[in-house]
């Protein structure tokens, strides 16, 4: 509950939370983490994820090969968000630290959709209050849209009269990214911490 409270001081808004949905299917024969899943995804988990290049705390432009270098929970979000996202990523940490006390090492990441509010420096913080190994990246505008139309999420900015203060709509699936593999599955709101680690650990040790 600290984590959670001191994320939620940092934010600003109240964010209205949008959706993707995704539609179910059988899995493939030969699938090696067939006993892991728990969800469908139309076409196969091919269909999410690949490379992205965005900006770390410091500024520096890293990648997807720079990010993803353990298995990694990564989520969409903005900072200025003071409910949905603190509490979605307060729950990855969580779920990194419950497997941490398994003897996994799991990296959480998070993505801005808000590169005009969110600096370098603000996501930095941002990450940094919510857990010490997360990792903070936005970017320019263009290279934000990349990433998300490369994990197939949503978002949309609220337009007002105020430049600086608004709403994001925006997905809410934390996406499960394996170094060498790629994305394997997504998990909703709704999945407890270990709930998600029992899912993580089934993954990692298929691997």
């Amino acid at each position: 509950m600290q984590r959670v409270a001191a994320i939620a001081a940092f934010a600003a808004l109240v964010a209205v939370s949008g959706g993707v949905w995704y539609a179910t299917q059988r899995t493939a024969s030969g699938d090696p983490y067939a006993q892991c899943r728990t969800s469908r995804i139309a076409g196969g988990a091919e269909q999410i994820g690949g490379p992205f290049t965005l900006l770390n705390k410091a500024g520096e432009t890293v990648t997807d090969k720079d990010v993803i270098t353990k298995p990694s929970l990564v989520y969409f979000g903005y900072t200025f968000c003071p409910d949905v996202c603190p509490f979605d990523t307060a729950r990855n940490a969580e779920a990194v630290d419950e497997l941490d006390t398994r003897g996994y090492d799991v990296t959480p990441v998070f993505i801005s959709i808000d590169p005009e509010r969110d600096t370098p420096e603000v996501v930095g913080e941002f990450a940094e209050l919510i857990h010490e190994r997360m990792i903070g990246l936005t970017g320019t505008p263009e290279q934000v849209k990349a990433a998300s139309q490369t994990y197939r999420t949503y978002y949309r900015k609220q337009e007002n009269d105020d430049p600086d203060y608004y709403l994001v709509d925006h997905s809410t699936f934390t996406y499960l990214v394996l170094p060498e593999v790629g994305f394997v599955d997504f998990f909703r709101r709704e999945v407890t911490p270990e709930e998600m680690a029992d899912q993580v650990a089934c993954y990692i040790d298929a691997s």
